[in-house]
């Protein structure tokens, strides 16, 4: 996550996600930012939509006129406008930027597992998603991903789990299926499911206690965001 991201149309999509697992569960919820800096790129410009308040604020008004006000009105694009609304409340934040070097990095992810230790779930937002053989572990790129090994760390001290991810230039049917076919295969006993928008993919790994919360989410988030998320369960291995 850059800040330069922050109140675009995706992460508009992404509080409201959060905020509708929330009230579906109740799950206890630790935010982990992964920020990295931002690049002066374009990314993050898709900001028009809070100039159509009668399209796009039925679906969380009181999370859409929080981004408004920031974003197009005061010009602040920094997750801790998040942080201090308090629309995530009673959530925790992990937000030191990402380092690069393996040493280090290792050093912080221990950090931010020990921070999640007790949380029901953990959302984690790279930059990019889930690792990519174009970017190996400690060298240049590598700040934009999270790794499965992990991604297991968390898993295995019991936090369920829900992971930004961007679609890379692939199938997105395939690509949504090989992810959640990962999921099923390195975190074990996890039950996937994908959330998919226009432009990005939401993974959810629910820990086998946390599972009878599947149905609920799936029904609050038709209520609240009807048209806007595609849902998509893992269909098994390819014939």
């Amino acid at each position: 996550m850059k800040n330069q991201y922050f109140g675009d149309i995706n992460d508009y999509r992404k509080y409201g996600l959060l905020r509708s697992v929330l009230a579906a569960s109740r799950m206890s919820l630790y935010v982990a930012w992964m920020l990295t800096e931002d690049d002066g790129g374009t990314d993050g410009g898709r900001i028009d939509y809070l100039q159509e308040p009668d399209r796009w604020s039925r679906f969380d008004p009181e999370l859409f006129e929080t981004l408004r006000k920031a974003v197009a009105e005061e010009g602040r694009r920094d997750v801790e406008v998040l942080e201090r609304s308090g629309l995530l409340s009673p959530a925790r934040y992990f937000r030191e930027p990402v380092p690069r070097r393996a040493d280090e990095r290792e050093r912080w992810f221990a950090w931010l597992a020990d921070g999640a230790g007790g949380a029901d779930l953990v959302f984690l937002d790279p930059d990019v998603g889930v690792e990519s053989k174009s970017a190996s572990f400690g060298n240049h790129g590598s700040e934009r991903y999270v790794f499965w090994h992990e991604l297991r760390q968390l898993w295995d001290q019991n936090n369920s789990l829900l992971l930004y991810q961007h679609f890379p230039r692939e199938e997105r049917y395939a690509f949504t299926q090989r992810l959640l076919g990962e999921i099923e295969e390195r975190l074990p006993e996890a039950c996937p499911l994908a959330f998919s928008t226009s432009h990005v993919l939401f993974l959810l790994a629910l820990q086998p206690r946390h599972v009878h919360h599947g149905c609920a989410v799936l029904q609050r988030l038709r209520r609240d965001w009807p048209g806007e998320f595609r849902v998509a369960l893992y269909e098994g291995p390819a014939a």
